[in-house]
């Protein structure tokens, strides 16, 4: 049973920090490359960082310099820490994953709220 599991979102002030995590289980970690993606409500969805199965990390414009995602292929675990929070990062922040050979995310979580505020 594949699970992704987001914890770690809640609201804080502008200029504030929060620590996004993401527990995976039911399908080999390593094989795929992680997100984490966000929507606010009236926006588009919005892909902020990946890591590929090497541990390469990309970032949106929006999420340079204030963003950093990890994973832990040991501890099937991916992690956003995020820093100089805006109020324009209000959304909800959902784990996915894609198959290193795929060209879609299979795999969602259920999503974890950021408030920035």
């Amino acid at each position: 049973h594949v699970q992704l599991v987001e914890s770690g979102g809640g609201t804080v002030q502008p200029g504030g920090s929060l620590r996004l995590s993401c527990a995976a289980s039911g399908f080999i970690f390593r094989d795929y490359w992680m997100y984490w993606v966000r929507q606010a409500p009236g926006k588009e969805r919005e892909a902020v960082a990946d890591v590929d199965n090497t541990g390469r990390a990309t970032y949106a414009n929006s999420a340079k310099g204030r963003f950093t995602i990890s994973r832990d292929n040991a501890e099937n675990t991916v992690s956003l820490q995020m820093n100089s929070l805006e109020p324009e990062d209000t959304a909800m922040y959902y784990c996915a994953a894609r198959y290193f050979a795929a060209t879609r995310w299979r795999h969602w979580g259920q999503g974890t709220q950021v408030t920035v505020s």
